[in-house]
């Protein structure tokens, strides 16, 4: 009897995830195209083709049911695994290092960004999860620090595509225009390197902008980015705190059991100790390029399958309030970033 229940569940595992196959083999589809067309137009990069490839399909075609699962599986677990690989790729110790020479100007804008976000989503109406994924986006790291923040908050995948579309408009402006005005405002390679890394929101278009600069600060640029990410961590914590203290209220109203386990974000201390791993010297230089590289491509499956569900109508409905509150965080960080450099660090 016990090895027949044994093979029964043996047989429903399998043909769980046998079900789950032709979703995840589509959102492979579009991650691979959209990832070679990323390296053609770095500027736009493969996240973002992901995501728009994702929802033109889901708004001028019927997806088949049979894909549901594996495009649901491929928007919540496969972007959790990303964040997780891509933590192999960071070493703390090199994190620790730029971020005690950048501390005051990462704190200064993570902060500006949220007071920014909150006090003008007021007038301007934008939704509460928008407000948290755009202010977010544009304080740490563009898309990946949305798809972290995506399932802490329980963001809807019309939500993730509005937000991810608001922040890369921005990077674009940003590696258009920083080079130039970085000549005209006299900043040396450092300062530049440092309000590129601080200031421009995805982790590619701030390397690019700090290249186009200079090689010095580009490579600055990619240290300070890199740093800024780790704030991923911190936030996801306290939004977790935040989401699980409504519950909480909630549930002590409707007199319903609460459990924070299931609100807890576990993938962000698999992030942490694959980070560990790297900065222990587990890993050598292959494997972190290959974690890197696995990564980002897992972000942009994942981002491929958010757009298969994300509704164009609802994202129209919404109206370009969001842009304009993404407009302003990412100016008042820019201007934060130079100011904190100028009156604290005296680089200006």
């Amino acid at each position: 009897m016990a090895r027949a229940v044994s093979t029964t569940q043996t047989e429903s595992i399998f043909d769980k995830y046998t079900k789950l196959l032709p979703g995840i083999s589509l959102c492979l589809i579009i991650g691979i195209i959209s990832y070679f067309l990323g390296k053609e137009f770095p500027l736009i990069g493969g996240a973002v083709f992901g995501i728009v490839i994702g929802i033109a399909l889901k708004n001028t075609m019927q997806i088949p049911a049979s894909m549901e699962a594996g495009i649901n599986f491929t928007a919540k677990k496969i972007l959790k695994g990303a964040i997780i690989v891509l933590g192999a790729g960071l070493s703390l110790g090199q994190v620790w290092k730029t971020g005690m020479e950048s501390l005051s100007v990462m704190l200064c804008t993570l902060t500006a960004a949220y007071i920014a976000a909150f006090i003008f989503s007021k007038p301007l109406r934008v939704p509460e999860n928008l407000t948290h994924l755009i202010g977010t986006g544009t304080a740490i790291c563009g898309a990946s620090a949305v798809a972290a923040l995506a399932p802490v908050i329980e963001a809807e995948d019309s939500e993730i595509a509005y937000s991810i579309s608001t922040v890369f408009f921005f990077n674009i402006l940003a590696v258009l225009i920083f080079p130039t005005l970085g000549h005209v405002l006299g900043l040396n390679d450092y300062a530049f390197g440092l309000w590129s890394g601080t200031a421009v929101n995805d982790t590619s278009s701030a390397v690019a902008a700090g290249y186009i600069f200079s090689d010095k600060a580009g490579e600055y640029a990619t240290i300070v980015k890199l740093t800024r990410t780790t704030m991923i961590i911190p936030i996801c914590l306290i939004y977790a705190a935040y989401i699980a203290s409504k519950k909480r209220a909630q549930a002590k109203q409707s007199g319903t059991n609460f459990s924070m386990a299931k609100l807890f974000p576990w993938f962000i201390f698999g992030f942490l100790g694959a980070s560990l791993l790297n900065t222990a010297g587990l890993f050598n230089e292959a494997v972190v390029a290959g974690a890197n590289w696995l990564g980002k491509f897992m972000i942009i499956m994942a981002l491929a399958a958010v757009g298969l569900q994300a509704d164009i109508k609802q994202m129209i409905k919404t109206g370009f309030r969001p842009i304009a509150l993404g407009m302003i965080v990412w100016f008042v960080v820019s201007v934060v970033s130079l100011l904190v450099q100028h009156f604290v660090l005296g680089h200006l």
